[in-house]
């Protein structure tokens, strides 16, 4: 699976580095296409991530001696936390009646390293997770890589929004270094099952509260039906793969 996870890892380089030049996916109301691809996320999640943790999670705890059965769960929990506590800093900085930052001082502000960093590690785990191939075939490697860049496209157009210029200049390009990191920690180390499942169950709550998160506020003018269309039409591939 070397070969096919490369492939995957540049597919989901070229959505941070190229997702910007989709001008269709700019304005309010919010981007059918952005909103079914949220749907199509969080499909993948519930349809497939979750059922994945809760298959494995057993053997493998009990493997390591580990009987902890919540153990996966609260670290989905985390990630929903950590990237809700994001937001919610990010916010609050919105409100700041200070005058904003220009593209040039954006970097040197702790707020620009804490978001980057936070991507950055979701990329890695993502671009970790494409390597791992037991139970895998060529067909769940593109579903999950295609679930992976649909919710990117959803993220980075939100990241643009906050960062502005500065995505583009500094922030696309670090988050697509992270993901390669990633891939190549996972071709190069083998980690024990309940590791594996511990960053699927992060990068699962990470994925529904981000998409959650750019769905939501009343300013972007979602559109329900296409998220329903997206999350019934991503649904109905993976039953019947």
């Amino acid at each position: 699976m070397v070969l096919p996870s490369f492939l995957a890892a540049l597919a989901l380089v070229a959505t941070h580095l190229f997702a910007h030049h989709l001008k269709a996916l700019d304005g309010v109301p919010r981007s059918r296409w952005l909103s079914a691809a949220g749907g199509a996320s969080v499909a993948y999640v519930f349809l497939h991530l979750l059922p994945e943790i809760a298959a494995g999670q057993r053997e493998a705890l009990v493997e390591v001696g580990l009987l902890e059965e919540s153990l996966a769960w609260m670290l989905a929990l985390t990630g929903l936390v950590l990237f809700y506590a994001l937001e919610t800093m990010v916010r609050r900085k919105r409100r700041d009646p200070e005058p904003s930052l220009n593209e040039e001082e954006a970097p040197r502000t702790g707020t620009f390293w804490v978001h980057l960093s936070s991507f950055g590690l979701y990329n890695v785990i993502a671009g970790y997770l494409l390597t791992q191939s037991e139970g895998r075939t060529e067909l769940t490697l593109l579903f999950f890589t295609l679930a992976l860049s649909l919710h990117f496209l959803v993220t980075d157009y939100g990241l643009r929004e906050d960062l502005s210029a500065t995505w583009r200049r500094i922030g696309r390009w670090a988050v697509s270094l992270a993901l390669l990191l990633g891939w190549a920690a996972g071709i190069l180390t083998h980690p024990p099952e309940p590791l594996i499942f511990g960053f699927v169950a992060f990068l699962g709550g990470g994925i529904i509260l981000n998409v959650l998160k750019e769905e939501l506020p009343e300013e972007r003018d979602s559109r329900i039906l296409p998220f329903i269309a997206g999350a019934a039409g991503y649904s109905g591939l993976l039953l019947i793969a």
